[in-house]
């Protein structure tokens, strides 16, 4: 790896890790020049071992030890920008507490269609708009045996970098695919086409409980789940095949779409945990 000064805060090579927002990171006009930013020596492990290609990385002086174990399997020439921490922070906005950051190439995700191929179970996420929660999402659905994830095109980018630091770097890990097209009529007949049952998890008098055989029994489920506030939309539930509800206790009505993914894929995803 090759250590650098960089020229001021307004070196231009510093602008993915702080002039850039998570939208011209992501580049949709030229998806191929894409960026990604992993942080922490453990996500940038991950994403390095998924195939991912790094760009540059930046380290804080007391960090600079983590920064060359990273590096150590990099080309000599592998740009590594070195700053005290006080200008990390004053460069990033916050406090870069969790070792160095790395720049990668992002990767282009696959179709939807290529996502599904061979999959049982499908996580489906419409609307969530806080990055944390999907980070959170993919991280369960990683440790818990999805096959899959969907997300609508309404969906928080799952390559953001809080996204991917709370899913330790899972989204470098579970298949997923941004759906096109008209949301949700063209994924429900995607899914339907191929094999899934797909069920919406919505609070509805009809709904059975997440551990009802039916459920379990399915070689194919696609599980939907909604924003944060609302929930699923009313033309996504109808289109499903099935409404699922957890049964709660002490009048709780719902959990966290972080929370409730967790333990539907602890019940309904067992086959992947084997």
């Amino acid at each position: 790896m090759t250590l650098l000064r960089p020229l001021g805060q307004a070196d231009s090579r510093l602008d993915v890790y702080a002039r850039l927002t998570d939208h011209q990171l992501r580049n949709k006009l030229e998806p191929q020049k894409g960026v990604l930013i992993a942080e922490s020596p453990y996500v940038i492990d991950v994403a390095l071992r998924s195939g991912l290609a790094p760009l540059s990385m930046l380290t804080d002086e007391s960090r600079l030890g983590a920064a060359e174990r990273l590096a150590s399997h990099l080309p000599a020439d592998f740009p590594v920008f070195v700053l005290s921490a006080e200008e990390a922070r004053d460069l990033t906005g916050y406090n870069v507490n969790r070792g160095p950051l790395m720049a990668f190439r992002r990767p282009i995700p696959p179709s939807p269609g290529a996502v599904l191929a061979g999959a049982r179970r499908v996580a489906v996420l419409e609307g969530l708009v806080d990055v944390s929660n999907v980070g959170a999402v993919f991280r369960s659905a990683a440790a818990l045996g999805v096959d899959a994830i969907l997300v609508a095109p309404d969906c928080a980018d799952p390559f953001t970098r809080r996204a991917v630091r709370v899913s330790m770097g899972t989204v470098f890990q579970v298949p997923w695919a941004r759906c096109g097209g008209t949301w949700p009529q063209d994924a429900l007949d995607l899914l339907h086409g191929q094999g899934f049952c797909c069920a919406a998890l919505a609070l509805r008098e009809d709904a059975i409980p997440l551990d009802d055989p039916l459920l379990a029994g399915e070689d194919k489920l696609a599980l939907f789940f909604g924003t944060e506030g609302t929930g699923l939309r009313q033309k996504t539930i109808a289109g499903c095949d099935r409404t699922v509800i957890i049964p709660m206790a002490h009048g709780v009505d719902s959990l966290n779409v972080a929370a409730s993914s967790a333990v539907v894929f602890w019940e309904l995803c067992r086959r992947g945990r084997r």
